[in-house]
């Protein structure tokens, strides 16, 4: 019987070719879109990381309460003290901080790899594979030897230190060492060098750590370092671990968190500081962590295609249900020869699914294709990126969300075939009888298409404006005319004088290249992260701890703030007579000026710093700058206070810009041939003009844009032809009735209005619907927007208006036909 059925309902498509393939297309369409954001979503938000029982698996982010700063790492003295007072709830815990460094190959040639410095039960804990050699020992991360107290008149030389011990990744292991295994137990890493780490492994292919991208830790290590621990109390408040932990089985999260708030209450006890700046910690599932600045867009976009899929649903009931209506004589007749309801209904949910198994193989190559597009413009914070892709789970949804779609839009089709009026419709002559029945479905399925689709356009819309807002914001410098690098060596100067004037060489070098304006450089750089938050405080935070409050310090050189163009409000900036040792000037932002001194100067007065001794220490204010965006445009980040070069010992700042007054990437070859003449040894990286690094910024916003956008304007166009069909059905019903009217003196006018009216109608009722819903669905998207509100009013008429103008593009053509109608005709033809 199905399969009589399949048959049937072949052979009735294919003498529909024209509805055949709308209906697909439509379906592919709502099917493929959504079919790629699924794959996203299950990538990033559903697959279980893939490590030993994952769902154990807890981040330990640290907070400064008082001081608003959140996810703060750990010092080595802060961690051996919660990870021994929490040993009934976890089964360990263990540490990690990345960043790159230098290295020199057998040939002096430098290379820049990705290191990881971890406690020695890291992988075991996360449950990482080796493919040669060994894990980590407890062995490998005992604390080097103290020195020997001195003896007078003795020269007792110091105990030989520990060797490094390395475990590298699959693909460093490829890359660097062609899959050789013959490198275990030696050396070869900068060999002769002080940093000459012995690697005794290699990972299994395509592991990665697991952190927001907030927390600065590289995704993929390609050396990993053992860490060798010592406990010196001096060092608590030296801070670069990021902590994970495994639960043991049983015990529940709340649990976890008491014993962690036990023992964050008794470190505020051990330091001061901590208690005054408000230390706690929270316990946080390793995947929601991971996800946590990308969930509320994952959801958003999730939420987007299922409207689009919705309508695109809705679209196909509307066709299926004029067919339905052109076909209920021949209905009427299978009825009255003894078909049942059902076998009526049947054979139009079996059309039905028919189009939505071809809809779905379309829409799988869509997705094939959109998730390929999707990787290369998804923004750099999305975790897992690398695996997206059409798995089991994806192909599942696929079947079950075209299987809902078939459901969806051919139930109203299979209950109106199931119910001819057989006396009424064979009694019938006219050639548009079917098409008077099924016309209050018809309009109840566009006004929920015209609702949907309004949402997603008040989604789009929404976005839209933060993106002009985003375009509009002041990083508090000017990024024209800027190219930016970073420079690493594993030479470095050994004292502080050496160092400032291999900085001033370098870059009176640079400024001698033709067409460069102006050279700076800075630690860390505006717009690129690696901010550590440090405090200040004014008088009455000597007397009251708690007074201190956090800002982010950069270390710059002179003609910095001229080179940035960053505007000086007041006072002036550094000049090379302050970049000397024991000069303590700062220059501070506005932001941190207005709250240390509303509504007075700054210049001249002081602020406690504590950024090189263990106590705070007064600097005089110099300057007062505009605020510089350090993260990202859609967030001003903390107030700001810079310190020339040598206040830090020089040699701080790696990260280097030149002003140009053309194309700064036409200076790129001419900078790196100048830097290798003047240090071979010097290696070169993230070489990009300035604007890149600001567009890198807009990538998050731009990528929710472009993605609600499309499926906006596809649900408005699929919302519209919706419109359209119903339109042309009424025109064809009303036929008669237009004759009539026309026949007694109405107007090409009034035959005109009288259409349009009637899609607009449906519009208006729609866009209602929908309003009501978008205010309740868009406060969702808050976290995604810059400087609008979820439910901003301009966006919501703006984009009622938009759609409005739609409706009346998709009435005019029917409209346009009836009022063309001759009298004469459209009686006859009734």
């Amino acid at each position: 019987m199905l399969l009589q059925d399949l048959a049937f309902a072949a052979r009735t498509l294919r003498k529909s070719p024209v509805f055949t393939l709308t209906a697909v297309l439509t379906i592919a369409l709502g099917v493929g879109a959504s079919t790629a954001i699924f794959s996203v979503t299950n990538a990033v938000l559903l697959r279980p990381l893939p490590y030993k029982n994952p769902d154990q698996l807890v981040i330990i982010p640290t907070d400064m309460r008082n001081r608003g700063v959140k996810d703060f790492p750990f010092s080595n003295e802060v961690f051996m003290d919660v990870r021994d007072a929490t040993k009934d709830e976890f089964q360990g815990m263990a540490g990690v901080f990345a960043f790159p460094i230098t290295l020199t190959g057998d040939d002096g040639t430098p290379e820049q790899a990705k290191a990881g410095i971890v406690t020695t039960n890291y992988f075991s804990l996360v449950g990482a594979r080796f493919t040669y050699g060994r894990d980590f020992s407890e062995q490998d991360g005992l604390p080097q030897p103290p020195p020997p107290p001195p003896a007078p008149g003795a020269n007792t030389p110091p105990p030989p230190r520990l060797p490094i011990m390395a475990i590298i990744s699959w693909e460093y292991f490829q890359r660097r060492f062609g899959g050789n295994p013959a490198i275990l137990g030696q050396s070869p890493l900068n060999r002769g060098k002080p940093f000459s780490p012995q690697i005794i492994g290699v990972l299994a292919p395509r592991f990665q750590l697991y952190f927001p991208a907030s927390s600065d830790i590289l995704a993929a290590p390609e050396i990993y370092i053992a860490n060798r621990i010592k406990y010196d109390n001096a060092q608590r408040l030296s801070v670069s671990m990021r902590v994970i932990a495994r639960l043991k089985p049983g015990v529940p999260l709340a649990a976890a968190q008491a014993a962690v708030d036990e023992a964050a209450a008794e470190q505020r006890k051990i330091a001061p500081i901590l208690d005054t700046a408000g230390f706690a910690m929270r316990v946080v599932p390793m995947q929601r962590q991971l996800v946590s600045e990308v969930r509320p867009t994952i959801l958003a976009l999730m939420s987007a295609v299922v409207f689009l899929l919705l309508i695109a649903c809705a679209n196909v009931a509307n066709l299926l249900l004029v067919r339905a209506s052109l076909r209920e004589r021949e209905l009427a007749l299978r009825a009255a020869i003894g078909a049942s309801w059902w076998a009526l209904a049947r054979q139009m949910l079996v059309e039905a699914f028919l189009l939505a198994a071809m809809g779905a193989l379309g829409g799988l190559a869509l997705a094939w294709l959109g998730i390929h597009e999707l990787i290369l413009i998804a923004p750099a914070n999305l975790p897992r990126l690398d695996t997206i892709r059409i798995d089991g789970a994806v192909l599942a949804y696929t079947a079950v969300s075209s299987l809902l779609a078939g459901a969806l839009f051919g139930l109203a089709a299979a209950w109106r075939a199931s119910r001819p009026d057989v006396m009424t419709v064979l009694r019938g002559g006219s050639r548009t009888e079917g098409l008077a029945h099924g016309g209050v479905s018809r309009k109840i399925v566009v006004v929920v298409e015209v609702a949907l689709a309004y949402v997603l356009l008040i989604g789009s819309g929404l976005m839209i404006r933060s993106f002009i807002e985003l375009q509009h914001i002041d990083p508090g410098f000017n990024p024209h005319g800027l190219l930016t690098f970073q420079l690493q060596s594993d030479r470095f100067p050994q004292t502080q004088q050496e160092r400032a004037v291999a900085a001033r060489q370098l870059e009176d070098r640079l400024r001698a290249i033709p067409g460069v304006q102006s050279v700076t450089a800075s630690s860390p750089f505006p717009l690129t992260g690696g901010y550590s938050p440090i405090r200040w405080g004014l008088e009455d935070a000597i007397a009251d701890a708690s007074k201190f409050k956090a800002c982010d310090p950069l270390i710059v050189l002179p003609g910095y703030f001229e080179t940035m163009r960053t505007p000086l409000i007041e006072g002036r900036t550094f000049t090379e007579e302050d970049n000397q040792p024991g000069r303590t000037y700062a220059v501070i932002d506005s932001i941190l000026a207005g709250r240390a001194f509303p509504g007075h100067s700054a210049i001249g007065k002081r602020i406690l710093i504590r950024i090189v001794t263990p106590q705070p220490v007064w600097v005089e204010i110099i300057g007062v700058v505009a605020h510089q965006r350090g993260v990202s445009l859609s967030e001003p980040g903390r107030e700001q206070v810079f310190f020339a070069d040598a206040y830090l010992g020089s040699g701080a700042t790696d990260r280097w810009a030149i002003r140009t007054g053309t194309d700064p990437a036409a200076y790129a070859n001419e900078v790196r041939a100048s830097l290798k003449a003047f240090d071979p040894h010097l290696l070169i990286t993230e070489m990009q003009p300035m604007d890149a690094l600001v567009d890198k910024t807009q990538a998050g916003t731009r990528f929710s844009l472009l993605l609600i956008g499309v499926f906006a304007v596809i649900a408005a166009l699929l919302a519209g032809v919706g419109l359209y069909g119903v339109l042309s059905t009424v025109v064809r019903q009303r036929t008669s009735e237009i004759g009539v009217r026309m026949a007694l003196g109405a107007g090409r006018g009034n035959i005109f209005k009288l259409v349009v009216g009637h899609g607009l109608r449906l519009t208006g009722i729609g866009i209602a619907a929908g309003l009501i819903a978008a205010f309740a669905l868009t406060r969702g998207m808050a976290t995604m927007l810059v400087g609008v509100k979820a439910t901003d009013p301009a966006t919501f008429v703006t984009m009622a208006a938009v759609f409005f103008l739609l409706a009346a593009l998709a009435c005019w053509l029917p409209a346009w036909r009836a009022a063309s109608l001759s009298p004469t005709v459209a009686l006859r033809d009734a």
